[in-house]
């Protein structure tokens, strides 16, 4: 079974953070990363876990989403607000259905933002697609505990129905891995000249997409990493 990391962003409200452990335990998940929460530990955190301090304890705390998502084969990005560029947007059972489909052993992410702002694009970038889930117009703002909540149950139930996923040729790349890539992808573009670092516009956000839809695998980043080496082998070395 792959294994399911719920990323909580910027959290400001230490509440929120207990009852989203209460939540995932409920649905059997246990892996919580929180990425500069303002406040935690916190007694109001454990108050909420309410039967999840197990959780809270073993909850780990990152200073960015890159390292948060440094192993991670495929991250869904919870989102309400429209975007200027277009990300495939699931809705939480298909979401959670093409987690599932990672091999087994992967790492894959469901990532919340903050409570008021939510996700950045920057943000947004790490992410394979977006999970956006349905409610009233009338009243669409959801409590982070409870969107949580949902894209937990909906695991839970595709983790039941499902069979095991094939082992693939390759592994997937992972979010360093990539994040390497596109680096090395705009050091190239820069040199060459097809990017002008005065006028970027929305270029490298548009070349993420493309390759997120792709899903490369480890092979396939080495290989475009590669051309890349040859196209410009006096660019910057990168890790």
């Amino acid at each position: 079974m792959v294994n399911v990391r719920i990323i909580l962003v910027g959290t400001t409200h230490p509440g929120n953070i207990g009852a989203a452990a209460r939540a995932m335990k409920n649905m059997g998940i246990t892996d919580l990363m929180l990425v500069n929460p303002r406040y935690f530990p916190h007694a109001d955190a454990t108050a909420r876990a309410s039967g999840a301090e197990d959780v809270l304890a073993s909850t780990r705390v990152v200073g960015s989403l890159a390292e948060a998502l440094a192993d991670c084969a495929f991250v869904a990005g919870a989102s309400a607000r429209a975007r200027s560029i277009e990300w495939p947007s699931l809705a939480p059972r298909e979401c959670a259905a093409r987690l599932m489909r990672e091999p087994v052993g992967s790492n894959v992410a469901v990532v919340f933002g903050p409570e008021k702002s939510g996700l950045k694009n920057e943000d947004l970038d790490r992410c394979n697609a977006l999970l956006t889930i349905p409610t009233d117009p009338a009243f669409s703002s959801l409590n982070i505990a409870m969107a949580v909540q949902v894209i937990c149950y909906e695991l839970r139930l595709v983790a039941a129905e499902s069979p095991a996923p094939a082992e693939p040729e390759a592994p997937p790349a992972t979010g360093e891995e990539l994040e390497h890539f596109y680096l090395h992808l705009e050091d190239v573009l820069t040199r060459t000249g097809f990017l002008n670092p005065e006028q970027p516009r929305h270029l490298m956000r548009r070349l993420r997409r493309l390759f997120t839809k792709a899903e490369p695998d480890k092979n396939e980043i080495n290989i475009l990493r590669g051309i890349l080496a040859a196209v410009a082998p006096a660019a910057q070395k990168r890790p």
